[in-house]
Parts: structure tokens; sequence; C-alpha cells
């Protein structure tokens, strides 16, 4: 349907202004009238020549899918309709990508395709996380009880994202930061005090050599060394991308020594959410460690995941095969174990979760509080030492002039 754009004036003698999607202008205006607001013009929304081009569109972020879960789950909570939902949603919605989708998933609706068929289309936004948890809740009758437990869900598995993003950001920034001050002082200072040296005569102590044969190969080979970085960043990422470099990159992150620990108690408070959410709102035990092994983010999680799978589709427990792994905590496993046995495993991987969030907010805070210091010290002692291998003639010149 065409979207209009409509100006008015409402009992109040108060101009109003909107966008609406009808059939044609006088349905708008009939639309108007039964708001008691008298229209003063009505027309066609011009349409947007960016608009099929996607990079131009403003994304789509995790945040908005949470909003978009919580005001959900309200409002189907609240007794009404899933397509006046969507309709009102659609409505309030600012975001313009959000707001196209929205409209094609309430007409897949009105077509008589269920929430999680129309939600499927979207891959990107609504992964098979999202869109199984949605159809078990349509086929139980408790929609709004599945898209509040999925955006508490996802708020807390962005809390976790957030908190790996901050604690790797500052060690990056602080090391970009120490390649460019250590390149412009090999490239631009030191050949000022290596002419000065030339000039005054004598021998230069040996770090003071040092440093300026690094500046003569930063000099001479610069365009060498960013054309090899750039290659070396390029075929690293395209290794990373095959199954086999994956597998690499990922066992070799699972083993370093402080980062390592840290990303492993990240996948086991991944996993344990995932899982507990899924099974407590009724998706198959089998169907659920499929979808949280292709969303784990690691390869060897993933493959651990797999052969838990396969093992209870042989007739095993699942803390068996998660003890055989090497990869799950013995803690998480017995507790696992006792989940099974008693009936409660939702319950049990909710509580191993939620103690998992607290290890990885305590992992974090040692990380940041132990990469601090670290930084400094090598920032220190990497620029302390150039300036002070720079200054060593000088002191040896004042030296010889005071004897």
């Amino acid at each position: 349907m065409p979207v209009y754009q409509w100006v008015g004036k409402n009992r109040n003698n108060e101009v109003q202004k909107g966008e609406i999607d009808l059939a044609s202008e006088d349905a708008v205006r009939n639309h108007l009238t039964r708001l008691r607001i008298t229209p003063t013009r009505i027309k066609k929304k011009p349409k947007d020549l960016f608009e099929n081009v996607a990079f131009l569109q403003p994304p789509i972020k995790e945040q908005d899918i949470i909003i978009f879960s919580r005001q959900f789950s309200t409002m189907i909570d609240a007794g009404l309709p899933i397509i006046q939902c969507l309709d009102i949603l659609y409505s309030q919605q600012e975001n313009k990508t959000f707001k196209n989708m929205l409209k094609d998933i309430k007409e897949s609706v009105e077509g008589g395709q269920t929430l999680a068929e129309a939600l499927r289309k979207y891959p990107k936004q609504f992964d098979d996380l999202f869109v199984n948890m949605v159809a078990a809740g349509e086929a139980g009758g408790i929609l709004d009880t599945i898209l509040r437990r999925l955006s508490a869900y996802m708020e807390k598995a962005a809390k976790l994202k957030a908190q790996v993003k901050g604690a790797m950001t500052y060690p990056i920034i602080t090391i970009i930061v120490a390649i460019l001050v250590v390149g412009v002082i090999l490239v631009f200072v030191i050949p000022v005090f290596q002419e000065m040296f030339e000039g005054l005569g004598g021998d230069l102590p040996v770090p003071t050599k040092i440093v300026v044969a690094m500046s003569d190969f930063a000099k001479d080979k610069i365009l060498y060394l960013i054309i090899g970085a750039v290659i070396f960043f390029y075929a690293f990422s395209r290794y990373k991308k095959t199954a086999k470099g994956r597998l690499t990159v990922d066992a070799t992150a699972l083993k370093l020594p402080v980062i390592g620990s840290l990303l492993r108690k990240v996948a086991v408070a991944k996993f344990t959410r995932t899982m507990g959410t899924m099974l407590s709102s009724g998706v198959a035990i089998l169907e659920a460690l499929d979808i949280v092994a292709k969303t784990s983010g690691n390869k060897v999680i993933e493959g651990a995941i797999y052969n838990v799978r396969s093992g209870i589709a042989e007739g095993r427990t699942m803390a068996d095969p998660l003890s055989d792994s090497g990869v799950f905590p013995s803690m998480v496993c017995s507790m696992i174990a006792v989940g099974e046995s008693t009936g409660a495993l939702d319950a049990m991987l909710v509580k191993i979760a939620d103690f998992y969030d607290d290890e990885v907010d305590q992992a974090v805070e040692n990380l940041t509080a132990m990469i601090e210091p670290f930084m400094m010290v090598f920032l220190g002692t990497v620029i302390g030492g150039l300036v002070v291998a720079m200054y060593l003639p000088v002191f040896k010149m004042a030296g010889a002039i005071s004897g």
C-alpha cells in the first residue's frame, strides 16, 4: 500500500501531521475524520531515491530487536492480537529499515503465515534461536512469556559481549598508538638527531647505534612494511574464513594465558544461558543443541556441542559427552548431571549461567586491572628507551667537556 503524508487540525485547532499506509487518499481522509482531525493537506510520500541501496539505509541494531521483543511481549500479555501489535510497532518505529521489515512481517502474517515463518525471512535480525523459540511460544500459547525470555536473554548476551569488547579495546588502542608513536619517532625524529651527531663526530654508544639502525631500516623500508602488514592481515582474514583456519584460531584463542580463560567462561555462560532459555520454552533438546552449536561463535565449542548432540541421540546423558570434550569445566558437567537426574535441567542451566556471568564480570575486572599497569610499563619502556638512547651521546659529550 502507498504511504500518505498528511497535515490537519484537531478539535482544539492544533496542527497535527503524520504518515499512514492506506489504499487511497479518500481512505486517509475517512480515517482522519474518524479521529476527529480535519485534513488540510494529503499527498503521497515521495519515493526515496536510495531506498534500494542497502548500505545507505540505517542498520538494525541488537538493541532495536531487544526493545521490539519487550514491547511485543507487553502487548501480547495485554491481550492484543498479533496483527494489531505489529501494526502499533510499525507505526511507532523510527528506524526506516526496521519499519519496512515490520511492514513486510505484518503483511506475511495477514497472508496466513505464522509469526515464526514471517520472522524466518530475516535471518540476520532473527536467528534460528529467536525463530524456534517464537514457534514454540505460538504452539504452546505462551508467546508473551517467550518474547519476554528472549528479550532478557538478548540483554544478558549483549552485556556479555560488551564486557569482552570493553576488556579488549584498551590494550588494542594502546598498542596501535604505541606503534604509531614509535613509527613517527623512528622516521621523523631520530634522523634529526642523527644529523646532529654526525656533525659533532665521535663514536656513538651501542644503544644509540641500534636505534639509528632501526631508524634507517624504517625510513628505507617503510613502504614495504606497510604493504607487508596489509598483505599479512588480508591473508590472515582469508585464512580465518576457512574451516581449518577458523578451528585453529579458535583453539589457539582458548589456550591463551589470560584471555583464553575469559573466553572459556564466556562460552560456558553463553551455552548454558541459551540452552536453559530454549529448554524452558519447550524447544526439543536435540533441536536446541543444534541451534546452540551454530550460535556458539567458536568452532571448538561448536564441535563439543555437536558431540553432545550425537551422544544424546544415541541414548547418553548430556553430562557425559560434555565431560569427555575437555572444553567445559568439571563443575559445569556435575551440575548438569544433577539437573538431568532431578528433572530440572533448564533451571540448573540458568543457575550455571548466572554464576558464570558473575565469573565473567570478575575476570574482566581482573584483566583490566592487570592490563593497565602492564601497558604503562610497556609504553614507558619502549618510548623511554628510544629517548634515553638518543640522549646518551649528549650525556657522553657533557661528561667529556666537564672532564
